[in-house]
């Protein structure tokens, strides 16, 4: 055995004075205040976290909580668009202050530090994790609910996100399709080894209702979300349909004004 440094994370002896492994959650900035933090999580692209994201704070915020959004998509954020945003984050003596919407939204993301908020951010997997880990200590929040929009998958970022971040919940998003059973399930065996609860599931574009009779078309067939829930005994909070408007809104920076309360049971657990 070679002599103890005394660190027993760059250690591979199995020796009677190690230590257990130490927390790696930071403590957010001193002069922010934060309530409850929730993420939003999916194990694949493309099925409208930053979507659920969004609503979900509008509706928090209509609720009458202060309210941010953290997004944790480096590579693909959103956020800051969907809500009108352009301009460039700002800061003083005490770190980053957050970008707020029309609504009263606090928001931070890559986009709101960037000259162009089209140029691509070409960073490795630990710069991304370091600079969702400062949106958490460096930013001065002052909410009663945080929720940040995760990444896709359960790569670097997303492990940064759950062993940094003082989680008090996620939320699962998933979208109809076959393969959404092994899609919910690396997302729920992620979270259960990080030791963070799920409040449960949201299947996004369940259906598309019929502008004319009213009648729900599965386009993309039944769901099996609700199958997948039960496999894990989670859930299913909530079926979100294919609304053109919705989308529309999005796109011209207003989902503030979007009016659908698909996500009220969410926003009921959560509360």
């Amino acid at each position: 055995m070679s002599e103890c440094t005394h660190d027993c994370s760059t250690c591979g002896e199995s020796c009677g004075e190690r230590t257990e492994p130490q927390s790696l959650l930071k403590a957010h900035n001193p002069a922010a205040r934060v309530g409850k933090v929730y993420g939003v999580v999916s194990g694949k692209g493309g099925v409208g976290k930053s979507m659920v994201t969004s609503q979900l704070a509008v509706l928090t915020r209509r609720a009458g909580y202060k309210v941010g959004v953290l997004d944790a998509d480096v590579t693909g954020p959103s956020i800051p668009r969907a809500f009108g945003i352009h301009q460039r984050a700002m800061a003083d003596e005490r770190g980053m202050l957050p970008v707020l919407s029309g609504g009263g939204i606090e928001l931070m993301s890559v986009n709101l530090l960037l000259d162009d908020e089209t140029d691509p951010v070409l960073w490795r997997g630990p710069v991304i994790g370091g600079v969702v880990t400062q949106f958490w200590t460096d930013v001065i929040w002052d909410v009663d609910y945080l929720f940040v929009d995760m990444p896709p998958g359960t790569g670097d970022v997303a492990l940064s996100v759950f062993q940094s971040l003082p989680l008090d919940g996620i939320v699962v998003v998933a979208s109809p399709q076959e393969l959404v059973g092994m899609v919910v399930e690396k997302a729920v065996k992620m979270a259960e080894m990080m030791g963070v609860p799920i409040l449960g599931l949201v299947e996004n574009m369940s259906y598309l209702l019929c502008p004319d009779c009213g009648r729900e078309i599965p386009l993309f067939g039944q769901g099996k979300t609700q199958a997948a829930a039960q496999a894990h005994g989670l859930p299913l909070l909530a079926r979100m349909p294919i609304d053109p408007q919705l989308a529309q809104l999005a796109d011209q920076g207003r989902i503030e004004d979007f009016q659908g309360q698909w996500l009220a049971p969410v926003l009921e657990a959560i509360l």
